[in-house]
């Protein structure tokens, strides 16, 4: 990987706040470094605007000195004392300021006990080689690399490695482990195996850690460009079973009289990469297609005729959305509520590309997937996984099919988000009926008539519709009315 060289790291460097930065930390008589993922993407040549600056001594007082040389206006100063840290954001940046610090920690808790410490304890205490590099700003030694643990050998080779004992950085703050898998997955690094084993060695560690720690990590492993990486490390290293059961569930093949199913969980995180490849960045649709075919676990079933099948897998799976997204502390509102309806109707494209495409059918496909509609069609696309070019080439078509009559049919019928021109309360008023059964069937047969293009989708079609229906339940008419035309 082509790193910066060193003419071409000082000028960007060279960036007047650090500079102003350096400057105060000489006249407080401070060493001072911009250190961690900043100085990181900086020999990667990706945008960051998030700087860490850490000083021998007190962060909070270099924060206060720069805050007031910068002056209030365009500058914001936010001091953490009880974490010892100040964060100083101006003109789109983000400092985070805090002192050299040497921590230690008890077996049941990630959060350690910190000290007042050098430089190279604050090296020392963290995650990865390549997230350990330093650039001081002082004046005399400005651009000066601290790379103690040869950090910049690791970006140049694409290695992920910790700067100690593995087994002893994962065990002290079990959340590196993710940490370390996210970081192989953002830039498509090879962990290497003395710290792949200490993750697997250490995976039950992970229990100490809230689940809210460890869906952000999770979150920023389903953004990546191939997210795929980082399900396949936390599948091999053991920490999918305990951080995503039902996911795990998905491996492995079976095989019946010669007869073998394919592998969900591979299956599933290529569908997930499939997505990430179209660009797209909603979050909840990557989601679903990490559950879409969670259901096929409970699903799996043989049988002489068909071999493997997986009935119902689709409706299995979306009753599982809402309790995993409980236990991982993913959002309860509208975003779990769009991946439950995508993994339901996951299932509906591929079969009228399959089985044959009517007007009907596109109707109801549109009324029940809503605005989601083309989230749910580059899901399906995604899920043709097969190796055979031909089978995915009469798929793809047949979707460009299915995408092609869904244009036509929402022009002329404007089914998305539709609601029935007749709605129930109108329905009790007309036929003088109380909440019951028969409303119920009433606006059933309605919907069903206009989605199936038995009548349009207007209004005095539907009243034509509801009064013949309402003849055919036999319900006697409202006194003194004639509402069904008799």
């Amino acid at each position: 990987m082509h790193i910066l060289s060193k003419n071409e790291l000082l000028c960007k460097l060279d960036i007047p706040i650090l500079r102003l930065v350096g400057e105060e930390a000489d006249r407080l008589n401070r060493e001072c470094y911009v250190i961690g993922g900043w100085v990181r993407d900086l020999f990667l040549e990706r945008p960051s605007k998030d700087i860490d600056v850490v000083t021998v001594g007190s962060g909070i007082e270099l924060a206060q000195a720069v805050a007031r040389r910068l002056g209030r206006r365009g500058t914001h100063l936010a001091v953490f004392r009880n974490f010892g840290t100040a964060q100083v954001k101006h003109g789109g940046l983000e400092i985070e300021f805090v002192g050299a610090r040497k921590e230690s920690y008890s077996h049941d808790s990630r959060k350690p006990v910190v000290e007042d410490g050098t430089l190279e304890d604050d090296q020392r205490r963290r995650d990865l080689t390549i997230n350990d590099l330093a650039l001081c700003l002082n004046h005399d030694r400005w651009g000066e690399l601290l790379d103690p643990f040869h950090g910049i050998d690791d970006l140049r080779d694409g290695l992920v490695r910790t700067p100690l004992d593995p087994d002893i950085t994962f065990s002290d703050d079990p959340l590196r482990m993710l940490r370390a898998i996210r970081f192989a997955t953002r830039f498509d690094f090879e962990i290497v195996p003395e710290t792949f084993e200490a993750i697997a060695r250490n995976r039950e560690r992970i229990r100490i850690i809230s689940a809210e720690r460890i869906i952000d990590e999770l979150n920023k492993i389903q953004l990546s460009t191939r997210p795929s990486i980082g399900w396949a490390y936390l599948q091999r290293c053991g920490l999918l079973q305990i951080i995503f059961p039902e996911l795990q569930a998905l491996a492995g093949v079976e095989i019946k009289d010669g007869r073998g199913h394919k592998d969900n969980f591979w299956h599933t995180i290529t569908v997930l990469d499939h997505v990430a490849a179209t660009g797209n960045r909603n979050l909840w649709l990557r989601w679903a297609a990490i559950m879409h075919d969670l259901g096929k676990a409970k699903a799996k079933a043989w049988d002489e005729k068909n071999g493997w099948t997986f009935w119902n897998h689709d409706y299995i799976g979306s009753r599982m959305v809402l309790p995993i997204f409980r236990r991982l502390k993913l959002p309860l509102g509208p975003e779990e509520k769009f991946v439950e309806k995508l993994v339901l109707l996951h299932m509906r494209p591929i079969c009228l590309a399959d089985e044959g495409i009517t007007d009907s059918a596109i109707r109801r496909l549109l009324f029940d997937a809503g605005d989601d509609i083309d989230e749910l069609m580059t899901l399906c696309e995604a899920d043709i996984t097969s190796k055979n070019p031909e089978k995915v080439r009469r798929f793809l078509d047949n979707f460009k099919l299915v995408r092609q009559k869904m244009v036509e049919i929402e022009e002329k019928d404007r089914i998305r988000n539709w609601q029935p021109p007749v709605d129930g309360i109108e329905i009790m008023e007309r036929y003088r009926l109380s909440p019951s059964r028969e409303v119920g069937m009433l606006k059933d047969s309605l919907k069903d008539a206009i989605l199936d293009g038995i009548i349009p989708n207007d209004r005095e079609a539907a009243l034509r519709f509801l009064d013949e229906k309402y003849r055919s339940l036999g319900l006697p008419a409202p006194e003194g009315e004639n509402p069904a035309g008799e």
